[in-house]
């Protein structure tokens, strides 16, 4: 079969598919294409194996021969698209339920949806905790391979955990990358999307891929029984009444900023003004005239400072702690050249995940390096302000910054020129002596007053918001979760973790709809006990 992605004109440092001359032999497509600096042959190719058919994503380059003609294997990649027997309806399969049919003085469709969401008479296999939109994927995912799924999330409504987030955010990537699995966003929607917007998104979808979710309902307890291969959950629901049930899986999406983080800062406890977490953050113009401080230069720090800027505070100074990657908006798509709204995001999903570390982190330094070139004239009008500035680790940038440490970045949408332009200031931490009761006391003795204190100093992972309801013995069973391990691979994340029957899924909108497939696919088989 011949895979129709990528022929179009496509050039990045992650990969450059052009149109032009290609054939197929067997089941390859095979196109120019440059990775990681290296120029060969990109070959796209299905494969069959004991369970199922997969995809592949294969590169070759020059490797000796008259004048470089031999071509000699560099990188191979294999993905499982489906297991065989139990086939993903989506892949141009419509269910053939028969019940479905007309059926007068019976159930009809609403009848089925309110008995399959309300489990008055069965558990689920999986128990999704935390339905944004890793949650709402994966359920999305497991549901179509016929794994009897609830998702659940404490707040209210779905999306409002974004809708409560700071009144002016908006995506910092762009749609045509962060697409949900078997359905796209309207082609008319934004090149980046507003928080509500999307909010309102995972309503929609939830209901056109007849989900199982709860709303309202928190996970206060849940204990493994070994022998059993079972979790029995303890569930609360909105109105206070409890449930126990028993699922197989437990996933856990409830994302990479889940528990702020306070730091002890001497002296915050004397300030007579108000302070917040920027997750508390709401609009600034509740602050119209007054003073701000913001401790903290990733993405929400530079937002908050913006919007209260903006917004008419008298007076807004940023607090640097540590050095920052700042890349403007428009460079910071740079990794996403791959994808392209007349390509299958699905076979550009594949090539964008088909580098060994070392590739993939060379790629992005390549990235990274060009996106300081073009920032030229931002990044020095920020040093001359004394910003810190940093290219990430040995100079990779900004994605695996976010993979390492889920932050330390900013893509600029304004608020570094402001910085520039003096209409935000710019404090260094270590020139801060204490905060007082009127802000801050400088080491020069001066004080610089506010009215109000906004701590953007991040979150803590996954693993301690799991830990008041999993326990000490099962959260250190887990082992690292985030950041890289020896091989270049996320820890913990859509893979099986130290804890049998436990997983995690989180990240930004694409490395959700790629890995939850990942992730279902490996539940399915354990489902079927192929593993």
């Amino acid at each position: 079969m011949v895979r129709p992605s990528c022929a179009r004109g496509q050039r990045s440092a992650l990969g450059s598919y052009r149109r032009g001359a290609h054939s197929a032999r067997g089941s390859a497509a095979e196109r120019a294409a440059t990775r990681g600096g290296a120029a060969g042959l990109g070959v796209l190719f299905t494969l069959e194996t004991n369970v199922g058919p997969g995809n592949a994503v294969g590169r070759l380059v020059p490797g000796g021969g008259p004048g470089g003609a031999t071509l000699r294997a560099w990188t191979l990649m294999t993905a499982l698209d489906e297991i065989r027997g139990h086939e993903d309806p989506a892949n141009g399969r419509r269910w053939q339920d028969v019940d479905w049919k007309r059926n007068f003085g019976g159930e009809n469709w609403a009848d089925r949806r309110r008995k399959a969401v309300a489990y008055e008479d069965r558990d689920p296999a999986v128990l999704v905790v935390g339905a944004a939109q890793a949650g709402l994927m994966v359920a999305a995912r497991l549901s179509m391979l016929g794994v009897d799924t609830l998702a659940i999330d404490r707040e209210a409504r779905l999306g409002d955990s974004w809708r409560r987030r700071y009144h002016a955010l908006t995506l910092h990537n762009e749609t045509r990358v962060n697409h949900f699995p078997y359905m796209p966003f309207p082609r008319s929607w934004p090149v980046f999307i507003p928080k509500d917007m999307l909010a309102n998104w995972f309503e929609i979808y939830a209901e056109a891929m007849e989900l199982n979710v709860w709303t309202g309902t928190e996970l206060r307890s849940a204990d493994w029984d070994e022998a059993a291969k079972r979790w029995t959950v303890t569930l609360e629901r909105a109105d206070g009444t409890r449930r126990t049930m028993r699922p197989r899986h437990l996933v856990f999406c409830n994302g990479v900023s889940t528990v702020p983080k306070w730091p002890d800062l001497p002296g915050l406890a004397d300030f007579r003004g108000t302070v917040r977490h920027s997750g508390q953050h709401g609009s600034g113009l509740e602050w119209k005239g007054r003073r701000a401080l913001v401790l903290g230069t990733g993405t929400s720090g530079h937002d908050v400072a913006q919007d209260l800027a903006v917004s008419g505070a008298a007076e807004v100074s940023i607090v640097q702690n540590g050095p920052t990657l700042v890349v403007s908006l428009k460079e910071a798509q740079a990794p996403y050249a791959l994808y392209d709204e007349e390509i299958s995001f699905e076979d550009c999903d594949l090539i964008a995940t088909a580098s060994p570390y070392p590739i993939y982190a060379r790629a992005h330094r390549q990235i990274t390096a060009k996106n300081a070139e073009a920032d030229r004239a931002l990044l020095q009008g920020l040093e001359r302000r004394g910003f810190e500035l940093t290219s990430g680790p040995d100079g990779t940038g900004w994605q695996i910054m976010y993979q390492n440490r889920g932050g330390g970045y900013y893509f600029d949408a304004g608020c570094s020129q402001m910085i520039v332009d003096g209409k935000v200031g710019l404090i260094r931490f270590a020139d801060i002596e204490r905060f007082c009761a009127e802000g801050v006391r400088m080491k020069d003795g001066t004080v610089r007053p506010a009215d109000l204190i906004v701590l953007a100093t991040g979150y803590s992972g996954q693993k301690e918001a799991v830990r008041p309801i999993l326990g000490d013995a099962i959260v250190d069973r887990i082992g690292p979760v985030w950041g890289f391990d020896e091989e270049g691979e996320l820890q913990g994340m859509w893979r099986p973790t130290g804890q049998p029957g436990l997983w995690f899924l989180a990240g930004g909108l694409a490395q959700c709809r790629i890995f939850s497939k990942v992730l279902a696919l490996q539940i399915k088989a354990r489902e079927l006990d192929l593993v």
